[in-house]
């Protein structure tokens, strides 16, 4: 009887580890939670935009908005590149967009393939391929220079952010709520599987921060849920210098909104000090 019991869950496990290697995908991306649908625009925040149509290398379509900054005598002429989250889409970013355009920067969002109005099925080389879409649209049809544009990713859009900051020189790259690596975030929702092995997007944050030389703002809660704190950690360890550290208090999602005046005099200090 326990043999039999044994065998049970050691096929229990192995199916267990077939369903998410094949299905793992499903786990990292949620462009349907809560929905994929665009449920608002900057205009309902008071905000002018423009609507952005990206096409990537292999020719999906991404959607996106273009927020420019108020003119003013203190404009630090620097846009954010975001990359949000593995949940909803652009629209549930308004928060975001808020802030950023109140430090006085023009901020251009996208969705990635797969979510809101964007095309295509999302995978880890297929965000990679969105996100250096989008530094072109920047690069070219907003006639930028590298040095004017601030790379930021949140959670799984650090990870993202981390391999575009590899591959461009940006005025300055913020990593917020964001892992070492999507296999050593796995490990604390999975920690009897063997991630390393089965899990195929690794989003490698912290090997590729070593190469990335332009100023880093690393943000992330202590209370973070999701991501545990010691990630942000060790990406702060491993970045170059010049670097900073912001923390907030809070959850996954809500820490930089529970904790918004440090998150904001923390930003407006590198932006000062670090540009």
């Amino acid at each position: 009887m326990l043999i039999k019991i044994i065998i049970a869950l050691a096929l229990f496990y192995i199916a267990a580890m077939i369903a998410i290697y094949f299905a793992q995908a499903l786990f990292i991306y949620a462009p349907n939670i809560p929905t994929r649908e665009l449920s608002s625009t900057p205009a309902d925040i008071g905000l002018a935009f423009e609507e952005v149509t990206l096409r990537t290398a292999d020719n999906e379509k991404l959607h996106g908005w273009f927020i420019p900054a108020v003119s003013t005598n203190n404009q630090l002429e620097k846009t954010v590149l975001f990359m949000h989250g593995n949940a909803g889409n652009i629209s549930h970013r308004l928060e975001t967009i808020r802030i950023y355009h109140q430090l006085g920067l023009n901020f251009f969002i996208f969705d990635y393939r797969g979510y809101g109005q964007s095309t295509g099925n999302t995978s880890e080389a297929g965000t990679y391929l969105d996100a250096a879409a989008a530094w072109d649209y920047l690069i070219g049809e907003q006639n930028m220079d590298a040095e004017q544009i601030i790379i930021a990713g949140r959670s799984l859009g650090g990870g993202i952010a981390s391999e575009l900051a590899n591959n461009v020189t940006p005025a300055m790259l913020i990593l917020e709520s964001t892992f070492t690596s999507m296999p050593d975030a796995s490990k604390k929702h999975y920690p009897f599987m063997p991630i390393s092995i089965i899990l195929k997007h690794r989003y490698e944050t912290l090997n590729k921060l070593k190469n990335i030389s332009c100023p880093i703002v690393i943000v992330h809660s202590r209370n973070d849920e999701v991501i545990p704190f010691s990630h942000a950690e060790i990406n702060f360890e491993r970045a170059n210098q010049p670097k900073k550290f912001i923390e907030l208090r809070g959850g996954h999602g809500n820490g930089f909104l529970l904790s918004k005046r440090d998150y904001v005099a923390g930003l407006q200090d590198a932006l000062q000090t670090m540009l």
